[in-house]
């Protein structure tokens, strides 16, 4: 980590060779990936490395940029062969570390071959590599197939990379192509860390669409999809995509890429998620998502998120964050910055592009709101902590979760981002706001190619007091370390607004609702359950906790009916006030007891309520700055 963090803030990529464990690198390694075998989930390849005769150690990649944790899918890396000159060498991995191998290369061996097979299986433990590939698509990532030289710096080891694809299928993907000869596509040779950080997008119904083609550098929205109808979106879904890559130039200031692909993968076969990349996304969505209106909403955030990233986390990363290769842990105490920032700008520019109305995402507010104002574990745990021990909570379960807590430095960071914005504004009257710090911030050096600008924490409180001179670091301290039980709201209550409570769920909880299968009786009686009666979670300490209800149990009757979502909303209503309490009977791992929640309140649904007395800064947010 040292060595890369005294490199200039201003450098670009290395693009010089750099020198191996067993010799100086002498030329690139050849990476040839085949995805003929992608619809049965196996990826292959061959992987050229040059050596000199000695010991050589080589490892797996096993921290992933974007992932922020140990998350190289070593478990899913079989037939691991190596050879030099048709003869086999023999490997032993390190009895420490898991994703090392010792060899030991021959006198007269100038070169290794090496067979790596990927098994491309949503029980990977890299959520990048889980669920990667349909009968008619795939996403390469390529840390998946290949191994380094151990102690080697991620920018000096160089690779040329191939790909072959199934009959028919086409790609996207950042790399800059070499040619190509039949399915097969070589790219130029480039570094390591640009190599892993720029995968391909394949499949056989693939589309391609050029973006805001005015703007240079370019951008590109490439779609792979399991069917062709799903490849069919809008003229105005592709007019919203335009305006995004517009505003991302109105509110940065910069770009850092040569040119930009949005990698989307339209699928209800493969894991849903996006990992940013510095020229690119990895965004992983439902297969209707762009031909239901519904699905766009609910999955509107993900683009203009990961794009985001190319700023804030890829250009700009924290210091902890900016490791110079795959084996070294990473910090995340920054990740309030690099997650929640980013979640707050995407949705910022969700409204402001127009994939969101402005009461889509004040309706969307209210509930990320609600939400952290009913999360009891703040009241031991600090968002800090959720950031400094990120690596723990990617594959955790829901159950408590409010108790335990989990990513929460995403929304509840967004809250406190929306307070830094709405704090600039009310100081400076409404001439400045955060468009003008990520101006400064992220816009460092104007337009440049891909790099690094790593930054501290005293970065970001110094382009703060440039922008709008004020104590910045006990204004982010007090709410990073908080233990209140209470969010923190100040960027609504100076927003205009305030967080309030109603009898009718707004638009975008019915959504969720409808989309996940999932009823939100969390503000009345204390827990999310579906369709058939499964409690998912329960609030602690809230009425359900205090009754003895938990995360796994079955509802399966109120007040003597059998259970439905409907039924047990009309029960709440019915115990407004002086009414009867709720009845359930519920089943428990082999056992059925009947539980009474002594509520009255009716049914709660979160809502911002506009406050005539404070300027509507939140509705100023939202306006597009782009022409």
């Amino acid at each position: 980590m040292a060595g890369f963090l005294k490199m200039c803030a201003g450098a670009a990529l290395a693009t010089t060779v750099g020198s191996l464990i067993a010799g100086a690198q002498t030329a690139p390694i050849t990476l040839s990936v085949d995805l003929t075998d992608a619809p049965r989930k196996i990826l292959h390849a061959t992987e050229v490395m040059p050596v000199t005769a000695g010991p050589l150690t080589v490892v797996y990649p096993k921290w992933i940029p974007g992932e922020h944790g140990p998350t190289g899918p070593i478990d899913n890396m079989a037939g691991f062969f190596i050879t030099a000159n048709g003869q086999p060498i023999k490997w032993e991995r390190d009895k420490v570390d898991m994703f090392a191998y010792h060899i030991t290369v021959p006198q007269g061996v100038t070169q290794l071959e090496m067979k790596i097979d990927f098994l491309a299986t949503a029980g990977t433990s890299g959520y990048s590599a889980g669920g990667s590939t349909s009968e008619n698509l795939a996403l390469l990532s390529w840390n998946t197939l290949l191994v380094y030289p151990a102690d080697t710096d991620a920018t000096k080891v160089m690779f040329t990379p191939s790909v072959k694809l199934p009959v028919g299928w086409n790609l996207g993907t950042a790399l800059d192509k070499d040619g190509s000869s039949g399915q097969t596509s070589t790219f130029k040779t480039l570094s390591l860390e640009q190599l892993v950080d720029s995968p391909v997008l394949a499949g056989r119904y693939f589309r391609e669409i050029p973006l805001a083609p005015e703007i240079s550098p370019k951008h590109y929205l490439d779609m792979a999809a399991d069917g062709p109808e799903q490849l069919d979106l809008s003229k105005e879904h592709i007019a919203d995509f335009d305006k995004l890559v517009r505003e991302t130039g109105a509110l940065y200031k910069s770009r850092h890429y040569g040119s930009y692909h949005f990698l989307v993968t339209l699928s209800d076969e493969v894991a849903h998620f996006g990992l940013e990349h510095h020229q690119s996304s990895d965004d992983r969505v439902p297969a209707t998502t762009f031909t239901d209106d519904r699905e766009f909403v609910l999955d509107g955030l993900l683009l203009p998120h990961e794009f985001t990233h190319s700023w804030n986390g890829k250009y700009r990363r924290p210091a902890g964050l900016a490791t110079n290769n795959y084996q070294k842990p990473m910090e995340g105490d920054l990740l309030w910055v690099y997650e929640g920032l980013t979640e707050y700008l995407g949705d910022v520019l969700a409204a402001r592009c127009g994939i969101w109305t402005a009461e889509q995402y004040k309706q969307r507010l209210s509930t990320i709101a609600a939400e952290y104002n009913n999360r009891p574990g703040r009241t031991w745990r600090d968002i800090q902590d959720t950031a400094t021990s990120a690596q723990m909570f990617y594959s955790t379960g829901v159950g408590w979760d409010n108790w335990r807590l989990n990513v929460d430095y995403y929304d509840e960071g967004e809250l406190i981002w929306l307070d830094v914005d709405t704090t600039i504004r009310k100081m400076t009257n409404g001439k400045k706001s955060i468009d003008d710090f990520v101006a400064k911030f992220h816009g460092l050096g104007g337009d440049t190619g891909p790099k690094v600008v790593p930054y501290t924490f005293d970065d970001v409180v110094a382009v703060l007091n440039d922008v709008a001179p004020n104590d910045w670091a006990t204004f982010l301290r007090s709410r990073l370390d908080s233990n209140s039980s209470q969010a923190p709201m100040g960027g609504i209550e100076n927003g205009g607004y305030k967080l309030t409570y109603t009898d009718k769920p707004n638009s975008w909880s019915t959504l969720e609702d409808q989309q996940s299968d999932s009823f939100d009786f969390w503000f009345s009686i204390g827990f999310h359950a579906n369709k058939v009666g499964n409690i998912s979670d329960v609030l602690k300490g809230g009425v359900s906790d205090k009754a003895g209800i938990g995360p796994g149990m079955k509802i399966l009757a109120v007040n003597g009916r059998a259970y439905s979502p409907d039924v047990l909303k009309a029960a709440i209503h019915e115990a407004k006030d002086s009414g009867p309490a709720v009845e359930l009977i519920v089943f428990n791992t082999g056992y059925y007891k009947v539980v009474k929640l002594d509520y009255h309140d009716g049914e709660r649904y979160p809502l911002l309520e506009r406050v005539s007395s404070v300027p509507d800064r939140l509705d100023d947010i939202l306006k597009g700055a782009a022409k």
